[in-house]
Formats: C-alpha cells, sequence, structure tokens
C-alpha cells in the first residue's frame, strides 16, 4: 500500500495537458497556426500546430502555471498569460491584425486617476485591460487575458570594455531610453561615450509614427565624434551626423512601400574645408501573396559598420575615409529584386543584385617601427584617416563594380533555437602579398576587384535552465578578400568566427531581467589578416573586419 502511495502522485505530475481552439477575429478555425507553451520566463516548453479544425492538444506536462501563444501569418501573435495547466484544461485563442486591434486603443487620453504603471509598455484599452506587448526578445503580441505586465525597458545602461572598432577603443558607457508616450508614437534615446577620456562620443535619436493600417513615418539623428582621429594634412578630430527620414506605406494586404533619404555631413573638427555633405535617397516596393514575398530595392548609402543594429547610432552612420589627401565618404548605388518565402518553420530567400560602390573603405591597424616618431610618424600616414587610440587607419580602395546572388534558408528549432545559412558571390577588393617594403600609394594600387564567393553558418538559441541567450557564425570567405561581397546586405553576419552570449545575472520580483552580462568576440580566431611592411618600417595589416572583443554589464531600469 505504501508503494501505490507514493506512485501515485509521479503518475500524476505529468498527466496535465491542454488544447483548444484557435481563431480569427471572424470565428473562422485557422489551420496551421503554430501553438507554443511557455515558461514564467517565456522559454518554449512545447511547440505544436492546429489541424484541419483549428484545433491543437499539447499532453504529457507537469501541472503548473503556463503561457500559451498562438501565431499565423499575416496575423500578430496572441499570448494567454498565467494559465494554470492542469488535467484537460481548454484554452481558445483568437488571433487579430494589426487593423483590428488598432480600432481598440483608447481615443483619448486615460484620466489621471487611473493606472500608469506600464502605459508606455503595454498598450491598454479604454476598460484599462492591457491590449499589446513587447515581449522580451519576441515580437508585438495581443495580450488576451493576464494583468501585471511588466515593461520590456525603460531605460538601460551598459558599461563595456571593447578593441577593434575605428573611432571607439577602450572602456565605454551606453546608456538608452525607449518610450512609447501614446497614440502609437515611439522614442528611442542612446549616448556611447568613453568615462574621464577625449576618445568621443555617439548618439542618436529615433522617433517613430505609428499610423495604423497605412504604415508609418520615422525618422533617426545620428551623430559621432571622434576627437583622436588624425586627417592626412594633419586635421585633428573627425565629425560626423545623418538625419534619415522615411515612410512606410501599405497599400492593401499585398503591397507595402518604403521609401526615405538621408541627410550626411562629415567633416574634421578644427573647421577645415575638407567637408562632405550628401543626400542619399532609397526606396522599396514589396508585394505579398499567401507565404511569398516579392520585392525591389534601391539604395545610395552603404550600411554602416554596425548594421544590422538599429539602437547604435554607427549603424545609421556612413563610413568615411581618404582619397587623394581629401575626406571622401562611402557611398554607391545599389539595386536587387528578391523572392522570400516563409513557413511557420523556416524560410528561404534569394537576392539579385547590382552595385556599383564608390569609396570603398579599407581598414587596417598599424603597427610603429620601434622608434618612429615625430617626422617618421607623420611621413607615414600622408593619406589616410588615423585613430591613435585604436591605431586604426582607413583609406579608400578603387571604385568597382559587382553583379551576383544572396541566397539564405532559416530553420526553427526545438526549444526556440535557430540555423541559418547563407551563401552570396560577388565582386570584393582583394589584396596579393607583396613581400617588400611598399609605400602607401602602392599598397592602395594594389587592392583590386575579383569575384569571389562566401559561406555562413550560424546558429542561436537559449539554453535551458541557465537561460543563456547564445550566438554563434562562421563566415568563410577567401583569406585576400579586404571589402564585403554584397555590402547591401541588411542582415549578414559578420566574417570568419564570431560568437556572442548574453547571461541573466539578477531578476526583479515579477522574473523580468533587471542585469545582463554580455560578451561579444569578432573575428575570434584573427582571420583575414594581409600584413604588409612599410618602407618606413611599420607594419601595417590590413582586413575586412579587425579581431573585436565586447564585454560588460547591462542594467534595466
Amino acid at each position: 500500500m505504501l508503494f501505490a502511495f507514493s506512485a501515485a502522485p509521479v503518475c500524476w505530475a505529468a498527466s496535465a495537458s491542454v488544447s483548444g481552439l484557435v481563431r480569427d477575429s471572424a470565428g473562422i478555425p485557422q489551420i496551421g497556426a503554430e501553438v507554443q507553451l511557455l515558461r514564467p520566463d517565456l522559454t518554449v516548453v512545447a511547440s505544436v500546430y492546429t489541424n484541419s479544425e483549428g484545433r491543437f492538444q499539447i499532453s504529457s506536462l507537469m501541472p503548473g502555471r503556463y503561457g500559451v501563444k498562438a501565431m499565423g501569418m499575416s496575423y500578430l501573435p496572441a499570448l494567454r498569460e498565467n494559465v494554470r495547466v492542469r488535467a484537460g484544461t481548454i484554452v481558445n485563442l483568437t488571433l487579430n491584425t494589426l487593423y483590428e486591434v488598432m480600432q481598440w486603443l483608447p481615443a483619448e487620453p486615460r484620466s489621471g486617476s487611473s493606472q500608469q504603471d506600464d502605459w508606455a509598455w503595454t498598450l491598454r484599452s479604454a476598460a484599462n485591460r492591457p491590449l499589446l506587448r513587447w515581449l522580451e526578445d519576441g515580437p508585438l503580441v495581443v495580450v488576451s487575458d493576464g494583468t501585471g505586465a511588466a515593461p520590456k525597458l525603460k531605460a538601460r545602461l551598459m558599461a563595456t570594455g571593447q578593441a577593434g572598432t575605428f573611432g571607439e577603443s577602450g572602456e565605454r558607457f551606453s546608456a538608452s531610453v525607449e518610450d512609447t508616450p501614446s497614440n502609437g508614437r515611439e522614442l528611442l534615446a542612446r549616448v556611447d561615450f568613453a568615462p574621464n577620456t577625449d576618445a568621443g562620443l555617439e548618439s542618436m535619436l529615433g522617433f517613430r509614427q505609428d499610423l495604423g493600417f497605412a504604415g508609418s513615418v520615422q525618422s533617426v539623428a545620428a551623430v559621432a565624434v571622434h576627437p583622436e582621429v588624425e586627417g592626412p594634412g594633419g586635421e585633428q578630430g573627425l565629425d560626423e551626423a545623418a538625419i534619415r527620414t522615411w515612410e512606410t506605406m501599405r497599400l492593401g494586404d499585398e503591397f507595402e512601400v518604403e521609401a526615405g533619404s538621408t541627410e550626411v555631413l562629415g567633416r574634421f573638427a578644427d573647421q577645415s574645408a575638407d567637408t562632405v555633405v550628401a543626400a542619399l535617397p532609397d526606396a522599396e516596393v514589396d508585394w505579398r501573396g499567401g507565404k511569398s514575398e516579392i520585392g525591389y530595392r534601391v539604395a545610395t548609402m552603404t550600411p554602416g559598420p554596425v548594421q544590422g543594429d538599429g539602437s547604435q547610432a554607427g549603424a545609421w552612420l556612413p563610413q568615411f575615409s581618404t582619397r587623394n589627401r581629401s575626406l571622401v565618404m562611402e557611398r554607391g548605388l545599389h539595386q536587387e529584386i528578391g523572392w522570400k518565402r516563409t513557413t511557420d518553420r523556416s524560410s528561404m530567400s534569394i537576392v539579385v543584385f547590382s552595385d556599383n560602390i564608390q569609396n570603398p573603405v579599407l581598414e587596417a591597424i598599424r603597427t610603429l617601427a620601434p622608434g618612429a616618431e615625430g617626422t617618421a610618424q607623420a611621413a607615414a600616414r600622408p593619406a589616410v584617416l588615423f585613430d591613435t587610440a585604436s591605431g586604426l587607419v582607413h583609406a579608400a580602395g578603387p571604385n568597382f563594380v559587382s553583379q551576383g546572388i544572396v541566397a539564405t534558408a532559416v530553420r526553427r528549432l526545438p526549444g526556440g533555437n535557430q540555423v541559418r545559412l547563407s551563401y552570396a558571390n560577388g565582386n570584393a577588393l582583394v589584396m596579393p602579398a607583396l613581400p617588400r617594403p611598399i609605400s602607401m600609394a602602392e599598397l592602395l594600387g594594389a587592392a583590386h576587384p575579383r569575384r569571389v564567393q562566401t559561406y555562413t553558418i550560424s546558429l542561436s538559441g537559449t539554453l535551458e535552465g541557465s537561460g543563456t541567450h547564445w550566438q554563434a557564425s562562421y563566415r568563410w570567405q577567401p583569406d585576400d578578400t579586404v571589402t564585403e561581397v554584397a555590402p547591401y546586405t541588411l542582415d549578414a553576419s559578420s566574417p570568419f568566427l564570431n560568437l556572442g552570449l548574453r547571461q541573466s545575472i539578477h531578476l526583479s520580483h515579477d522574473g523580468f531581467t533587471t542585469v545582463e552580462a554580455l560578451l561579444n568576440v569578432q573575428n575570434l580566431l584573427a582571420e583575414g589578416y594581409r600584413p604588409y611592411v612599410m618602407k618606413d618600417g611599420s607594419l601595417l595589416v590590413v582586413a575586412q573586419d579587425q579581431r573585436g572583443i565586447r564585454g560588460g554589464l547591462a542594467f534595466t531600469f
């Protein structure tokens, strides 16, 4: 009897289940919608798809409190939080379009006596019921039930140490603030600086106005000050500024148009006459039908060195270098036609492009020969931008044209993991081996375009138990390649081996992260380096991406 009594709870512990029906706002069952069961920290426990009647079932669960999320094409995900799952629990979910959700939003601000705790982060109805929420590292979801939703981010302070970035080196502090006041407006502000030095500052301010089903209007202003960058004529300090404005317009459910322009200014801080001013337009047209998408894109400004992270000022700023002792900006004319197909578990895309690249930046790290100071040091960099803090130099390589293709496949794996494979070919600048000592002019003249290929594999996910977010990528390309293949690819990985980790250290009482440890390493094995001995005895090592290490702590409050 004692044995039977002790065994019974073990059988009961895994006997919980949850089932239900997924419909749209008109009550039509949704076939093939993905339904995820989530832990309180929003990690995935199980994932299933609805059947031909829109129904789902997840069995063999430990009883407890979970979240249930449903996702379908052309709909915002729907989330039911704090569900007590026992034997035979039923949860029905409704998927809504963005246009339908917009109709629920309050027509006027709430009264001063109403709840104000997370208005900036959870949109609520006039009855103060949560409607929309940003999940941590996740999408915008429709909140169908539950209270006490915590903000994703109010303010964030990050302290890091890094190396290998032009214009930035050593200890850095970053502070960012996000706000969503009301009426579909969003605001992002960020500043990045080195304490107790004059080693530069970057800042940005972004604004977005959501126009509902019609689209949105966005603006971003970014500024960078690099006082330790020297010009070819002895100028001190490089200042950069960019203002980008663009509008997204939706024409029905099938077409989306985005058009904008970036106004750019670059100059030396000592009021030198050597100033670059440019207006760089861009546009994109996309057609969506079912699970497929076809688009055309034209752009003139090459993405910044931290492309893909729109919260950093460097993502909106161009790259500068010198040609014939004058300040120049990397730019070009890019056109592409792309096709993409997305399913619940995977996606694949093919892009055919044509580029005309002007003033491509060649980056190198320079090591002075022992005793090379004063006149010898000045003579060693007559035609480059030189960053005295990091030892990096920028110079313009020869202009070139390129046509090629980029193909990408993404597969989502169980447990929230993901694998990404990518292939690209096109022209890029390459540098041959030159064993004899050379001058800077000879070095720049040796760079020439050549058709090359790249292969990339990227993995990312979250470790069970510890909650560690990780990502790793390796992009193979010929070692002599010193500029990007397909530089306008917005989501490309950096060359060679890269690692990234983000570990939660402290959680608040509501389960949200308040302190995180961060570590990112680019080009871990220092591959793709092209060393050259200069005539003054110094060593110049050219590489598309120098090895860089960035680590620190982030505080959210």
